[in-house]
């Protein structure tokens, strides 16, 4: 169960492919240099790898809920959350004036990628705290955020985001949880709500939940929701805590993973009404919430990855170590590791292959949110922009359904032990199931890359990126890389292609696009992942032969990135015909034939 992080891979994500030295050089960033985040990096490593990693398998044992309504977190947790708040991990990237550091999203995103990896089920209270903590620096009053936000920016106290309810699922439209004004200008929260992330712990003095309700006179659907603020424990004027509100765990889910993760039903209101404070303006809750659920799901997709990535070195570990059969080809009756096996191979390539170009998609996406956030020219924060709101959906809904695959084939790796609890490897599996339904499944991810992210902008957004992928082909075929060239050329036309037809099928019958949504979504997660692999591939041929360049791990990097290209981007030709031949069929059988 040993973690081993990233650290190098991570490293050339940054620099070659996310361009770090310019997010530092962005005004607000310029105390961020490329040696502090190489040092952030090197400690960050060591915290996963000797703090988090350990508490792991002591996590899958689940956290426990008691009849007084409290819960108690697996062993290690508290005294690993002790340990990353006190070192600073908390606020890497929480408002500096907040207390926080205020770094870059692209340094922070780096950092929670060893978190996830560690440990999943940890890693989901910082997250969530973090989306909390986005959510009221933007939108709270300034009252508000002096109270909350110097705690939460440094992991004193955690954050939730309570959405969905019992008859509502994903359709938050039918949230019926009430808010009534009290005379002390606060509101009096109640009603029930599911599926809470770290809802309740011992990790933390005090939680601070966000909450989707409605006022009295809200208008029906989605137009009426507001959000407030609910905590645990009402804050004196002191700052100090007073007494607890009326607000419980009233149970925890049993899951199929991540067990470490108390997943809560909270009851607000049982004793009279929780006491809660409005954020910002009646009636906008949902959109309020989007700006912590946009940080939420660039998050989840770093977790997809970052449980292929552990699983794939368990893989890699297991592949080294058991020996079984001759090697294919070989007259010696003397059995080898597995690893020297051609199937086995292709698993870890394909697993390589995939982690490698995620992890570059989503830092490039990290990198687009500095600069929509902090870049000096209006133009180009509305275009990175439009590149984090295109790319969000992609990240998270591919890399989340292709941990699901990855996680498997890791299993698989293993053979039978793989199916045995003590290998430790089905844990990842199971760990990785969740990550592809929460924070919107992946169908609703699609259905959102379609229509607001595609045809709400006539592709502008899909059609440049894609120009972005050609012109990183042309330039591998210049760099003498045909087959990579040519595959990603190849992949390009087909998702062009799909563009049009969703364009189309959209304006005139959406049921046509969305019956191909997530091959689409599928289909350009695979497509910018190569034109990421292709610009690997470049920055490795570039730093070939330079003073301190090592080669294996450039070559590494150059083949890994041929493999993507004739092994990967070759699926998108399939996908593509589902999408734009096969719409009709998916929707043709009766309703009553299944």
């Amino acid at each position: 169960m040993i973690y081993n992080a990233p650290v190098k891979d991570i490293r050339f994500a940054l620099n070659a492919l996310a361009d770090l030295p310019a997010i530092c050089a962005l005004p607000g960033n310029e105390d961020c240099t490329v040696e502090l985040v190489d040092a952030i990096l090197e400690e960050a490593a060591k915290f996963a790898e000797g703090v988090l990693a350990p508490t792991n398998r002591a996590g899958d044992a689940g956290a426990k809920w008691s009849p007084d309504f409290s819960v108690r977190s697996p062993e290690g947790f508290k005294e690993a959350w002790q340990q990353y708040v006190e070192a600073g991990w908390a606020g890497l990237r929480a408002p500096a004036e907040f207390g926080g550091q205020g770094l870059p999203a692209l340094v922070s995103t780096a950092a929670e990628e060893m978190w996830c990896s560690a440990n999943l089920a940890f890693s989901l209270a910082p997250l969530l705290t973090l989306g909390a903590v986005e959510a009221i620096h933007h939108h709270a009053s300034e009252a508000l955020k002096a109270i909350y936000l110097p705690r939460m920016s440094t992991g004193e106290w955690t954050g939730t985001m309570n959405l969905t309810e019992p008859q509502a699922g994903s359709d938050l439209a039918q949230v019926r949880s009430r808010a009534v004004p009290a005379e002390d200008g606060s509101y009096r929260i109640t009603g029930q709500k599911i599926f809470i992330t770290w809802g309740e712990h011992d990790l933390a003095d005090n939680i601070v939940h966000l909450v989707l309700a409605r006022l009295p006179d809200a208008p029906a659907g989605v137009k009426g929701i507001s959000l407030f603020i609910v905590p645990k424990f009402l804050v004196n004027a002191d700052g100090s805590l007073g007494a607890r509100n009326d607000v419980r765990c009233v149970s925890l889910e049993h899951k199929l993973g991540i067990h470490g993760s108390p997943t809560a039903v909270m009851s607000f209101g049982d004793e009279g009404g929780a006491v809660g404070y409005l954020v910002g303006e009646p009636n906008k809750g949902l959109n309020y919430m989007f700006t912590m659920m946009n940080h939420a799901r660039l998050g989840v997709g770093i977790e997809g990855m970052a449980v292929s990535e552990r699983a794939y070195q368990k893989a890699v570990e297991y592949a080294r170590e058991r020996v079984q059969s001759r090697a294919v080809g070989s007259p010696e009756a003397t059995g080898v590791a597995i690893i020297q096996h051609p199937d086995i191979r292709r698993m870890l390539m394909t697993m390589k292959a995939q982690i490698e170009a995620q992890r570059a998609l989503a830092l490039y996406t990290a990198a687009a949110l500095d600069r929509a956030a902090r870049h000096p020219l209006p133009e180009e924060k509305a275009r990175n922009q439009a590149l984090v709101n295109f790319l969000i959906p992609i990240v998270k809904g591919w890399n989340t359904e292709q941990a699901n695959e990855i996680t498997s084939m890791a299993v698989q790796v293993h053979g039978g032990m793989g199916y045995v609890e003590e290998t430790g490897v089905a844990q990842y599996y199971r760990d990785a199931r969740i990550t592809a339904i929460y924070e919107g499944t992946t169908g609703i991810q699609a259905l959102d890359l379609i229509g607001r992210k595609t045809a709400s902008e006539n592709g502008v957004t899909a059609r440049a990126l894609l120009a972005e992928a050609r012109a990183t082909a042309d330039r591998l075929a210049a760099a003498g890389e045909a087959s990579l060239s040519a595959n990603l050329s190849g992949a390009v036309v087909e998702a062009e292609r799909c563009v049009a037809f969703i364009l189309e099928s959209f304006a005139s019958n959406p049921r046509l696009a969305a019956a191909g949504s997530v091959p689409f979504l599928k289909l350009m997660g695979i497509v910018l992942g190569g034109w990421q692999m292709g610009r690997a591939g470049l920055a490795a041929l570039s730093q070939q032969g330079q003073e301190d360049a090592d080669a294996d791990f450039l070559n590494a990097k150059l083949i890994t990135a041929r493999f993507y290209g004739e092994h990967l981007l070759p699926q998108v030709s399939g996908l593509a015909a589902a999408i734009v031949e096969g719409a009709e069929s998916a929707l043709a059988l009766p309703e009553s034939a299944f």
